[in-house]
């Protein structure tokens, strides 16, 4: 991630968005990540993302990397925490 992100003069969180951006064409629906933040600096970083395009050698640096994410979001307790709310 990292690797791609410099050679894009992005952040790794800009092009994470701009991966799942990306996914919309694979998938054939229109895709809309949610990121959270609390930093107005940060959701303007995140919104950066919609601008930046990913060429095909990115793209084939990143599709791999997915296959690598496991597990859940939160924790089970974390998970029942919310629920609660």
């Amino acid at each position: 991630m990292r690797e791609v992100a410099d050679r894009l003069r992005a952040t790794p969180a800009q092009v994470a968005l701009a991966w799942v951006y990306a996914q919309a064409g694979r998938l054939g629906v229109a895709v809309a990540a949610i990121s959270g933040t609390r930093s107005p600096a940060r959701l303007e970083q995140n919104a950066a993302a919609l601008q930046l395009t990913l060429d095909a050698e990115a793209l084939a640096t990143l599709d791999p990397l997915s296959d690598q994410v496991t597990g859940e979001r939160y924790s089970s307790a974390h998970t029942a925490e919310v629920a609660r709310s």
